[in-house]
């Protein structure tokens, strides 16, 4: 519907008024639509007297655009745009002056508080993209603080107890916190409850266009400083992380493909235990190119293993971890526009015999990359 419950109501209080005027036959609100085709029409959205009727939109072809001497139509517009029609019909015409001025003023309320409901819409809208949005460009901020936060306290590992610069390493960490707390509050902001509202684009993206890289940069180099970082993390965490043999030389949207897999890596990292290895595994043929990140944890509950990439939906082990959900829909969502896919396999040795017996493996898999040797 194109309009507001309140809108209909008052439609149907000022369309009532007129239940003791013998002279009018019947009442109808049309709002404006736009077309597939481009073509506009009109959408009956209340009428009187409140009978059964179907009420046919009135378009290029409707007979209600043919002239008729009891029918006429009052406009509703915002300045020279045309926002909808009351038709009236009613049993003469001309009308009697106090008909006249009751038509007059119900066109006149029903034009401001379309006009209104309307605004109100594309403002709700409007906030409903830039909420979204907003919620995106936090959860991607968390990868980067966690990498500094990681990176930090390995610094304070290698300078030992008495080094003269760790008090300024622990200062950094602390700004850190801070940073993370001030990324929690207006998460909350966005959406009280952390989740955040269906997207209202028809092609949700992982990131903003303007963050998404330039096209054709090689997927090796933004693949480097992530392989970097898990090992880190793995480090940091005491558990074994498996990197790739080789790094895939492809170029296209690297910066999405390399947002994908650092939430991929974020998550094996958070949701698997701190003792199971997690690796990235690359594999490509004639066809495609599979990027995979496993983790040796327990295996997620096959009732889960859809719907965790859902907007919204995390798996019974993440409910009391921080995070908003979001990662695994919109990363399958990109995926998919750039003509690859994201699935889960278990356990991770159906991809390869030498991958754990259990646990998770999510695969991303993109077109082919133009051929060329990888790189060792």
């Amino acid at each position: 519907m194109p309009v507001s419950e309140r809108f209909l109501a008052l439609v149907g209080y000022q369309l009532g008024q007129f239940v003791d005027c013998p002279e009018v036959r019947s009442l109808v609100v049309y709002v404006t639509h736009q077309g597939e085709e481009g073509q506009p029409s009109l959408i009956p959205v209340g009428h009187w007297p409140a009978d059964e009727r179907s009420l046919p939109p009135v378009d290029s072809v409707s007979r209600l655009r043919v002239p008729a001497e009891e029918r006429r139509w009052l406009p509703l517009r915002d300045g020279q745009r045309l926002l909808g029609a009351l038709q009236v019909e009613t049993v003469r015409y001309p009308w009697p002056d106090p008909l006249a001025q009751r038509l007059q003023a119900v066109a006149l309320a029903l034009n401001e508080s379309l006009r209104l409901d309307l605004e109100a819409r594309d403002l709700r809208q409007r906030l409903a993209q830039r909420q979204e949005q907003l919620g995106l460009l936090l959860h991607q901020l968390r990868n980067p603080l966690t990498a500094l936060r990681t990176f930090g306290h390995l610094l304070l590992r290698r300078m030992g107890p008495d080094h003269d610069n760790r008090s300024l390493v622990k200062g950094l960490l602390a700004e850190e916190r801070q940073i993370n707390r001030y990324v929690d509050a207006i998460s909350e902001l966005v959406h009280p409850d952390g989740l955040l509202t269906a997207s209202v684009s028809p092609q949700p993206l992982l990131l903003p266009p303007l963050l998404s890289g330039p096209e054709g940069q090689p997927l090796s180099r933004l693949l480097e400083p992530l392989l970097q970082r898990a090992e880190a993390t793995a480090a940091l965490q005491g558990r074994r992380w498996q990197g790739p043999v080789a790094l895939p030389v492809w170029q296209g949207d690297s910066g999405s493909v390399a947002e994908i897999l650092a939430n991929l890596l974020e998550n094996a990292f958070r949701y698997s235990p701190r003792g199971a290895p997690v690796g990235l595994h690359g594999t490509t043929d004639d066809q495609l190119l599979q990027l995979t990140v496993w983790d040796g944890g327990p295996s997620i509950a096959a009732a889960e293993r859809e719907a965790i990439f859902e907007r919204g939906v995390r798996g019974e082990r993440g409910q009391d971890l921080p995070g908003t959900g979001l990662g695994l829909a919109l990363g399958r969502d990109l995926a998919r526009s750039l003509g690859g896919d994201l699935e889960l396999v278990v356990p991770p040795q159906q991809l390869d015999p030498a991958l754990p017996e259990q646990g998770n493996a999510f695969r991303l898999s993109l077109p082919r990359p133009p051929s060329a040797e990888p790189r060792r």
